[in-house]
């Protein structure tokens, strides 16, 4: 079972870092809109990417710097815009959206989930990239151990991170805390979006 442990040691450390999919988890938690879904979405998109890796993607991606210049491309746009919109809300209190705000639908949960994880061109050099070549060190039984750890790793993240949110509840009462946690949340995205945009 010792890939299966480095396989989740690594893939949780890798997690464990603040970013824009965290964040957005960690808001849809605490306002208990479709946490199931997305971090179902978060938790199997790791383990597809994990298990891509493994079976020797990462080598494939590493031949084409224009696919992951796009992908860069796409995300830092894809951020900026979402952290806009958080800093909008917290500069409009009538904008705010607590615990027991709007409604929003399933597919645009999922939508937006999709686009936190994939185009984030990190996602690819930590799952694909990283822990493919990790796992490489392994047969082939041994790689399959390791991606199941590493999967497991991201489930435990990401159910943890959307349903524990809700012990947060009391803090976010109040508006106040909404709009802090949105200017935290906004100045997050801008800064993961300039760093991308460095990289082109």
């Amino acid at each position: 079972m010792e890939p299966a442990l480095e396989g989740f040691a690594l893939g949780f450390g890798l997690i464990l870092a603040i970013g824009a999919q965290n964040a957005y988890v960690l808001r849809q938690g605490l306002k208990r809109r479709h946490v199931l879904l997305i971090a179902s979405i978060c938790a199997l998109s790791d383990a597809l990417l994990i298990g891509a890796g493994v079976m020797g993607l990462g080598a494939l991606i590493g031949q084409a710097p224009q696919l992951v210049w796009w992908v860069t491309l796409g995300g830092a746009v894809f951020l900026f815009a979402y952290g806009a919109l958080a800093l909008g809300r917290a500069l409009r209190p009538g904008r705010l959206l607590p615990a027991g705000g709007a409604e929003t639908s399933w597919r645009a949960a999922a939508a937006a989930t999709l686009a936190f994880t994939f185009l984030n061109p990190h996602v690819y050099l930590d799952t694909v990239v990283l822990l493919g070549g990790i796992a490489a060190r392994h047969d082939a039984e041994g790689r399959l151990l390791f991606w199941l750890g590493g999967a497991v790793a991201s489930a435990v993240f990401f159910y943890g991170l959307g349903f524990g949110a809700r012990l947060l509840a009391p803090l976010f009462a109040r508006p106040a805390a909404w709009r802090v946690f949105d200017i935290v949340i906004g100045l997050v995205m801008w800064a993961i979006a300039a760093s991308l945009a460095s990289d082109l």
